[in-house]
């Protein structure tokens, strides 16, 4: 009988379609590896010398997971030329995987700048399996297998021939198991990690034994082993290098020059040295086992002897550097809220008897003994009424920027006032940066790219004066402080007829910034003022000849021609002095103008009775040309005219604002017309009074001679005569030209109402600058800062001559161009503008750090110097630089001095005193190197595993020694054909 035992296995089927999880990682692996193509056979050339570091290496991602545990898998590739598939490049039967043969390549040991795979393994490509999450990490042993078979069953799928590794233990370790599958062949990718060195692997002998031990070779003389060992020495302590540049001495400053601060300039250069260290790296690129001795009690290797020398340089992490710092505090001020009388306490514009109404101030004042005022002779004081009153109630701790300092800005930026102090100011001439023409050259016109101000303009002296009070004097209460003070030497000016220095004559140039518009409007203000002052003083005083600006004359093409334009201009204004003129003078816009319009209609009625032509000409400027009236027949007279009101960019936009909401009715055009047409208005009437008995015609020939159309004709007796006559636009009827030249009056420029009327733009100009907060004068200046932070930059690198900062520079200007062209950039976008200067100062800083170490500017032989400014020059733009001739060769021998002179210092701790003597007693003379930091070996050799009559394959070990870490990366080859 049969026993029941099968019988009741049948009842217990395991379905084994159902893929366990296991199963599903494993396939998402190989999908992965078969997205990517990385199936079947690998090819390509052998590596050539340097090309992990010249070449470009990528990669590319995906999420997989096992279970509910999330990996992800990267795979990375140095990108290459794809090879010439000739039939001789087909790879043979036997021929190893490529990352086989990599591991023998020497081409490419110790590569400055790779992934920690590359440099222990020498892999051009290969796949990470690594945890998804940055916390996450596989710690146990039973999982480690896991994935490793896992990995290892999707290769033999597969037949992927690119190695596979898998992340174990915690991210920060870097620690890797790995394996790579050929026809018949397979490498074992293995790590040992540990933070205690045993002392029998810190030398070259006991690396070797177990690198033999671990290969376990049959035969019995071994292949020999070669060997590459690379060590690294640190350099920390520039002993004999103090870093040169020190924080200006601020006050000293006042003075003038110190410190490598020149007044009104920014500020340049790192305050501590922005290179930290200095890594040498000495190789033996190539030794054969048994050329070298190092064992535990002698060693050969002296780096001097060394066949390969190269240089890395550890970069200070953000060194601190005065430009950045001046940039990144002012840029800070642009996001502060208190307005100026916040910070300062009281407002410094209130009227003196409100400022004493404190009682307890008044009560401390009382009883606190009273210092005795010692008053120092200085500009200000003698100039400023306003400021007087401020000073005499609050005590002199309370401001926070000393007289001295004070005045010193104020001269700086207002060098006029010092001229002739004892006149009175009767002398103050405008030293006005418009007198000059302009500099031709592209970085004093950066102004119109970045819309800030020119470089000579009060507006950018004035920023630069802030950012420095913002940076030493009290922050944001010493630019309230100081704006508090240029506000009322504002207000002097205006008050005082002293125009403004720093500016260029003329409307506001709407390529700067605001601030500058508005300062230009009110020079603008004070001229017209000062002219119609000096006008009704007429000869009393005597004046000096320049005093009327030739500018207030009608400009463009009319008058350019003439050159006693401005003397006749001067006499025009001084000539009226009869009363009845004076009263028209005196006619202010807030009066109502039924006043003017009455004294007209009677005028009017007066020019009705007699024949105009019997008028006195008035405000003739000179005659045009050999141009005759066309009825009276004298000669046509150009007339002293009203400017057209200058405008700031705000302003214009208001207005454009009006005009728009006018709209598109009848009415809205007529007043649209109106506002238009004021400017023209005025010219006709200043035209009509200068030209008694003109017509519509003669003012057209003058203002605007195009549509005046003039031809030949033949009359009646067969003359050829020139016969002229308006344009089709001035013919339509009733047109703007025709209505105002009928309701237009003779009446000279200066009896009209004022097209600009200065007073009330002046107080407008000065309200905006008294109200304006800390915050918007920093964001108003922030563009003249920048433009003076790239002009310093170039002219730093100019000395240095780098590259890579030309390019660098020229990215910040067109950066910077498009981002302050716009009215109240992005926080953001500013920031990098500010980054991106910061950034250029540090390597400025680096090459001149560097070249003072390595004494390029001392140095005597010309050719030595140049390639030692190439070595510093690339040590800035390379991640490590060999240097020709190691040891023995220029670099070299300045490098081997300051490792010397840095040993002589006897500051090491006893422990690593102990680590040095026992290096030193191997190596058998008092070393001129302090121990390695680093020691790096790859030991590599091609010997049959696992049996003698397996093939010969790559076996490597790589080693490195730190002080704390110890790390062994090995590859392991073995023939799988019968095993």
């Amino acid at each position: 009988a049969l026993s029941p035992q099968p019988e009741s296995e049948v009842f217990e089927i395991t379905d084994f379609t159902t893929a366990s999880e296991w199963e599903r990682f494993i396939s998402k692996i190989e999908e992965v590896l078969n997205d990517w193509k990385l199936i079947g056979i690998s090819s390509g050339k052998p590596l050539e010398k340097g090309v992990f570091t010249t070449g470009t290496w990528e990669e590319k991602s995906d999420e997989i997971s096992f279970a509910d545990f999330k990996f992800s898998v990267t795979h990375h590739y140095l990108v290459q030329e794809p090879s010439d598939k000739d039939g001789k490049e087909e790879p043979g039967e036997d021929a190893l995987p490529l990352p086989m043969q990599d591991l023998l390549c020497m081409n490419n040991d110790f590569p400055p700048r790779a992934h920690c795979l590359v440099r222990w393994y020498g892999l051009r490509e290969f796949v990470v399996i690594a945890p998804a999450a940055n916390n996450d990490a596989v710690v146990s042993e039973s999982k480690c297998n896991l994935l490793l078979s896992s990995i290892s069953i999707a290769l033999g799928n597969t037949g992927c021939q690119v190695p596979l590794f898998v992340q174990i233990h915690q991210k920060w370790r870097r620690m890797y198991v790995g394996e790579c599958q050929g026809p018949g062949v397979r490498t074992d990718f293995e790590m040992v990690h540990l933070r205690k060195v045993p002392s029998q692997y810190t030398h070259l002998s006991g690396l070797l034994d177990i690198f033999k031990t671990k290969i376990g070779c049959p035969l019995t003389p071994l292949p020999p082993v070669s060997m590459a060992i690379r060590l690294t020495f640190v350099l920390q302590d520039w002993q004999q290098y103090f870093w040169p540049q020190q924080p200006p001495d601020i006050d000293a400053l006042v003075g003038g020059e110190v410190g490598g601060l020149e007044f009104g300039k920014l500020p340049f250069g790192a305050c501590e040295d922005p290179i930290s260290e200095l890594h040498l790296a000495t190789t033996w690129p190539h030794l054969a086992e048994g050329i070298i001795v190092d064992n535990d009690v002698y060693s050969d290797l002296d780096p001097l002897q060394a066949p390969q020398w190269s240089v890395r340089v550890r970069k200070a992490d953000n060194p601190q550097c005065l430009l950045g710092d001046f940039l990144t505090e002012f840029f800070k001020l642009c996001r502060r809220k208190e307005s100026t009388d916040e910070i300062l306490g009281r407002s410094a514009f209130e009227e003196e008897g409100k400022e004493v109404a404190d009682i307890t101030h008044a009560l401390s004042k009382l009883t606190e003994p009273a210092p005795v005022p010692i008053h120092k002779l200085s500009v200000t004081n003698m100039v400023h009424s306003a400021k007087k009153k401020i000073r005499k109630h609050r005590g002199v701790d309370e401001s926070p920027l000393s007289n001295d300092v004070l005045n010193t800005i104020l001269l700086f930026l207002f060098p006029d006032a010092a001229d002739k102090l004892a006149d009175g100011f009767e002398n103050r001439t405008s030293t006005s940066a418009g007198n000059n023409p302009p500099p031709e050259n592209e970085d004093y016109n950066l102004f119109s790219q970045f819309k800030s101000a020119p470089s000579d303009s009060l507006t950018y002296k004035l920023a630069l004066c802030l950012c420095m009070i913002n940076f030493y004097h009290g922050g944001v209460k010493g630019v309230a402080h100081l704006w508090q003070e240029f506000v009322l030497e504002m207000r002097y000016r205006w008050e005082n007829n002293y125009l403004i220095p720093g500016l260029a004559y003329g409307s506001p140039d709407l390529r700067c910034c605001l601030l500058h518009q508005k300062l230009q409007m009110l020079n603008c203000c004070i001229e017209r003022k000062k002219a119609r002052d000096e006008g009704k003083r007429g000869s009393m005083c005597d004046r000096s000849p320049g005093g009327a600006s030739g500018d207030s004359a009608k400009g463009g093409d009319h008058s350019g021609d003439n050159p006693d334009k401005e003397k006749e201009f001067g006499k025009s204004w001084e000539s009226w002095s009869d009363s009845e003129e004076e009263f028209f003078e005196c006619l202010s816009d807030t009066e109502d103008l039924k006043g003017n319009g009455q004294e007209n209609g009677k005028k009017g009625a007066k020019e009705g009775g007699k024949e105009s032509v019997n008028l006195k000409p008035e405000g003739r400027l000179h005659p045009h040309g050999k141009l005759m009236l066309l009825h009276p027949g004298e000669p046509l007279y150009v007339p002293i005219t009203q400017e057209p009101a200058p405008m700031t960019e705000d302003l214009l936009e208001e207005q454009s604002e009006v005009l728009a909401k006018l709209g598109t009715s009848a009415e809205g055009a007529h007043l649209r017309a109106r506002m238009q047409s004021a400017c023209l208005l005025s010219d006709m009437e200043s035209f009509k009074a200068a030209n008694p008995g003109c017509c519509l015609e003669d003012f057209v020939r003058w203002y605007s001679p195009r549509d005046y159309i003039e031809e030949e004709v033949v009359d009646e007796k067969g003359n050829k005569v020139i016969k002229g006559e308006l344009s089709a636009r001035m013919k339509i009827p009733s047109n703007m030209w025709v209505e105002a030249w009928e309701t237009a009056k003779p009446v000279p420029a200066r009896r009209q109402k004022r097209l600009f009327d200065d007073t009330r733009e002046a107080e407008k100009v000065l309200h905006y600058l008294a109200v304006q907060k800390p915050a918007d004068l920093a964001r108003h200046l922030l563009p003249c800062i920048i433009h003076a932070a790239v002009l310093k930059v170039k002219d730093e690198e100019a000395l240095e001559d780098i590259s890579s900062v030309k390019k660098i520079i020229k990215q910040i200007i067109s950066h910077s161009s498009k981002v302050l062209r716009f009215p109240s950039p992005e926080d953001k976008k500013l920031e990098e503008i500010i980054a991106q200067i910061m950034s250029v100062e540090a390597i400025i800083a680096r090459a001149r750090s560097l070249k003072a170490k390595f004494g390029v500017e001392k140095c005597e032989n010309e050719e030595e110097k140049e390639d030692l400014q190439r070595f510093v020059n690339s040590l800035l733009e390379q991640p490590e630089v060999s240097v020709v001739g190691a040891g023995r060769g220029p670099a070299g021998s300045i490098i081997h001095k300051l490792f010397v002179n840095a040993q002589r210092v006897p500051a090491v701790p006893p422990l690593e005193e102990e680590l040095r003597r026992s290096e030193e007693r191997r190596q058998g003379v008092q070393s001129e190197f302090p121990p390695p930091t680093g020691r790096e070996v790859i030991l590599r050799t091609s010997v049959p595993r696992p049996a003698p009559y397996s093939k010969a394959l790559p076996q490597r070990m790589y080693s490195v020694l730190t002080r704390e870490d110890f790390r062994l990366a090995g590859a392991f080859s073995a023939d799988t054909t019968f095993f």
